[in-house]
């Protein structure tokens, strides 16, 4: 196929760039850089078959080559997705999830195109249902610091739908949840690569309240498979990605210690303003993901952690 890529740098953008490369397809990724990272693309600088453009998406398309052959997929991989954007980037974040989105989905229409939605577990909120399967409509609020990332991916979700239904755009919506692995940035403030940058340094590792949370956290290597065979399937209705395995913030906490081997503390600490609406639980039911896609996660989070840390160690430089 002949794919574009939007947020194409990015964590998990990135490892969906290294996967349609491996299997042939070419790839044209645009990043405007607010999150993304060249780094996390350096290595396929050589790539014939890999085009990498500095663009924001809000934007009209530039002029560029690359930009004029038909596409045979669209892929939405743009938008900041962390805490510490929720604080510094809500604008960007409601922009790049409406006239982003309509820009992509646009483009999909034109090109005759696949048009792939990636959107997440924060669609259910701080949820009343749990796990959380695709048929729950979620416990959102609107004007709270999370809203801007809950509501701009709730309204890209609706306007895939419309575009689906009114243009007939062939879509596919992936709502992911907790990824973690290589390549995610250090200081983003999620709690995986907050309490292994603190373990690492042997600063204390700073847990919200009791740390009685809980989260599923799901390697990047099992959401990429994940992702792939949505893509290459034909439903057009949101579809879970995550790994059910569900933790405390706690035992999480434990657990980067055991594996780092750091002499760091466990502290509680409070909640920050802006984590404020932070879910209490987070647990994906996959049935649908299972039953559609024969997809389900293999790797535990043991394993996936002490990846991470090795790559946060050897790439990022951090001790």
């Amino acid at each position: 196929m002949r794919v574009l890529l939007a947020g194409g740098a990015g964590f998990i953008g990135s490892h969906i760039a290294d996967a349609l490369l491996a299997r042939g397809d070419e790839v044209v990724a645009i990043d405007n850089f607010a999150t993304g990272r060249r780094e996390n693309v350096a290595h396929l600088s050589g790539n014939t078959k890999f085009t990498l453009i500095e663009h924001d998406i809000t934007l009209p398309w530039p002029a560029h080559n690359a930009l004029t052959a038909k596409f045979d997929a669209v892929l939405d991989y743009a938008s900041p997705a962390s805490p510490n954007d929720f604080a510094t980037m809500p604008l960007e974040i409601l922009a790049v999830g409406s006239t982003g989105t309509r820009n992509l989905l646009d483009r999909a229409k034109a090109d005759g195109a696949v048009f792939f939605l990636t959107s997440t577990s924060e669609v259910y909120g701080d949820p009343l249902v749990h796990p959380q399967p695709e048929t729950y409509w979620g416990n959102v609020s609107s004007i709270g610091p999370r809203s801007c990332y809950d509501e701009a991916k709730r309204f890209s979700e609706a306007l895939t739908m419309a575009y689906h239904r009114v243009h007939g755009v062939d879509v596919r919506i992936v709502r992911i949840f907790n990824t973690y692995g290589e390549r995610m940035r250090p200081n983003d403030g999620r709690v995986v690569n907050t309490f292994v940058v603190q373990a690492l340094r042997g600063e204390p590792l700073t847990l919200h309240g009791d740390g009685s949370q809980t989260r599923s956290f799901c390697h990047v290597s099992d959401e990429v498979r994940g992702l792939m065979a949505l893509l290459d399937s034909d439903y057009n209705m949101p579809v879970n990605i995550g790994n059910p395995s569900e933790f405390t913030m706690r035992e999480l906490a434990e657990l980067v210690i055991e594996l780092t081997g750091s002499s760091s503390d466990i502290v509680s600490v409070a909640l920050p303003p802006e984590r404020d609406g932070d879910p209490l639980q987070r647990k994906p039911d996959i049935a649908l993901a299972t039953e559609i896609l024969g997809w389900e996660p293999t790797i535990s989070l043991h394993d996936g952690l002490k990846r991470m840390i090795k790559h946060f160690i050897e790439v990022e430089g951090i001790s």
